[in-house]
């Protein structure tokens, strides 16, 4: 039976470090970090994102804003409120919720945040940085993975890591941070010649595909730690990539979904903004 890594027990750790630092600085400056969210669209799984990220920052000490566009919003409108945001000096981090409808294509909007604003870590400077071992504002959600690992005592320098998924905010960073921490990664994805064969292969599993419960025991090697970063809904319930059930007999770790992955995201875009807000008010 696998050691279930508690997502939610870390988060709420790092989320009581974060308010008590914002109310020092608070204390003693007199200012608060602030984050503003950009929603396009009804996807109701944004919607709940976008209201979990406001109480969060509201728990934190945050100042927060969330900007809303309906479906048919004009790819102008979302630019110049990006725009404004960038010189509201109020404003520590942007975060554009993804994904947008399909009238917009993210990859013209995302690149006119600033960069020290992005706080999604989805920007070329950002992930270049990444690429270079130097990061400084990472993708979430993969910096939460490794914010796991770390509690759960899992080593990753030597050990051989697979990342399932290629996108620009999990598949990719994940597999540089995994690099930079020492480990051999590989990355799959749908063009994969003979998958199962890679994923038995790894002592650390990363599942960022976005396919309900495909990650089965048999393409566990047994005693692997594994990551489920999916997060679908089957039948009114949320469920990960990874076969959670028969997959936890034969891994020694593994996160659960929900409660694994997924509270650590919105904690370390509590930490990024904090980063951002800290670095312009030259605090150390």
């Amino acid at each position: 039976m696998a050691f279930i890594i508690d997502g939610k027990t870390l988060s709420q750790k790092i989320r009581r470090s974060i308010k008590d630092e914002v109310i020092s600085i608070k204390n003693e400056k007199g200012k608060i970090p602030g984050l503003a969210v950009i929603i396009a669209g009804n996807d109701p799984a944004s919607k709940i994102y976008v209201k979990n990220k406001i109480l969060a920052c509201q728990d934190a000490g945050f100042f927060s804003v969330h900007r809303e566009f309906d479906e048919n919003a004009d790819k102008l409108a979302l630019i110049r409120t990006v725009a404004a945001l960038n010189e509201d000096e109020n404003i520590d981090g942007i975060l554009v919720q993804l994904p947008l409808p399909r009238t917009l294509n993210a990859d013209e909007i995302l690149p006119y945040i600033d960069v020290r604003k992005d706080v999604d870590g989805l920007s070329a400077y950002q992930q270049g940085l990444l690429s270079q071992g130097a990061p400084d504002l990472v993708s979430c959600t993969p910096n939460g993975v490794m914010e796991l690992l770390r509690a759960a005592n899992i080593g990753v320098a030597g050990k051989r890591a697979v990342v399932v998924g290629r996108s620009n905010m999990v598949g990719k960073p994940m597999a540089m941070l995994l690099l930079n921490a020492n480990a051999t990664v590989t990355v799959c994805h749908s063009k994969t010649e003979n998958l199962s064969e890679i994923t038995a292969s790894a002592d650390i599993l990363v599942a960022a595909l976005g396919k309900p419960r495909f990650i089965t025991a048999d393409m566990v090697k047994t005693g692997a730690a594994v990551i489920d970063v999916g997060m679908n809904r089957e039948d009114g319930k949320l469920c990960g990539d990874v076969d959670f059930e028969n997959v936890k007999e034969k891994a020694a770790a593994i996160t659960p979904v929900p409660g694994g992955v997924g509270p650590m995201t919105i904690t370390m875009l509590l930490q990024n903004t904090l980063t951002s807000f800290k670095r312009k008010n030259g605090i150390e």
